[in-house]
């Protein structure tokens, strides 16, 4: 038998993905990175906070035993842990794997669990980077959540985009908020008990602050300071 063709390097496969799915829409661009070879083993990954269950339905629809990778940085909020086993039943996911930091390291690194107040950066960085870099062994892609409207440095995304060695999948990027809520709303999904309160964009409970009306989704992340992402969005040698 012909040895398979080695994978182009992932740039000019994020090009070419880009060019051939740009006129296609968020369930198209899932089913496709989901089977594509050009794309490979594939993972969600999904923090199951404000807008997250519309896009586990989407590929509970597909293929519900595709892995999703949860990250407990075992400083989520008791409802955030409580909601992600209450969808993880509702649409029967069949591959949900928690990850969580290494017990030798948060006793080196963080041991009285103060580190996201001397330095945000490096706790994100042992609770929730480091877990999904582990978790994401052995998988050449990962689907986020991702929109081009919460802004920031999401605005200029697309559907496909270089993350080192793997690529990364955005199929929700030209969905509006009021996309997100019609979709939850017309297939009775189950909402984050702690939108209701506030929250319209969860993290960790000790950086996330509820907002008021009319600020944006995600003002109430990492309030009074610059940080904006926890770090997982940003290139491995970024």
């Amino acid at each position: 038998m012909p040895l398979e063709a080695p994978l182009a390097p992932v740039s000019e496969r994020v090009a070419d993905l880009n060019h051939r799915y740009r006129h296609h829409g968020a369930t198209d661009v899932l089913r496709h990175a989901l089977s594509d070879p050009m794309v490979g083993r594939i993972a969600l990954v999904s923090a199951f906070g404000a807008e997250s269950v519309a896009l586990l339905h989407m590929v509970s629809v597909l293929d519900r035993t595709t892995p999703v990778l949860f990250i407990d940085t075992e400083m989520l909020f008791p409802e955030t842990l409580a909601y992600q086993t209450e969808v993880t039943r509702a649409l029967r996911l069949a591959d949900v794997r928690i990850l969580r930091p290494e017990r030798e390291q948060l006793f080196l690194r963080d041991p009285d669990a103060l580190l996201h107040l001397a330095d945000p950066d490096a706790c994100c960085t042992l609770r929730k980077v480091e877990p999904l870099q582990k978790g994401l062994d052995g998988f050449d892609a990962w689907i986020t959540g991702r929109k081009r409207f919460q802004g920031g440095t999401r605005a200029g995304l697309e559907f496909f985009e270089a993350d080192g060695n793997r690529i990364k999948v955005n199929p929700l990027v030209n969905w509006s908020k009021s996309d997100v809520q019609d979709y939850i709303v017309n297939n009775r999904l189950p909402r984050h008990p702690l939108v209701a309160r506030g929250f319209p964009s969860l993290g960790c409970r000790v950086c996330t602050a509820s907002v008021d009306p009319g600020e944006p989704d995600r003002a109430g992340r990492w309030q009074g300071q610059e940080k904006t992402e926890c770090g997982i969005h940003f290139a491995p040698a970024g």
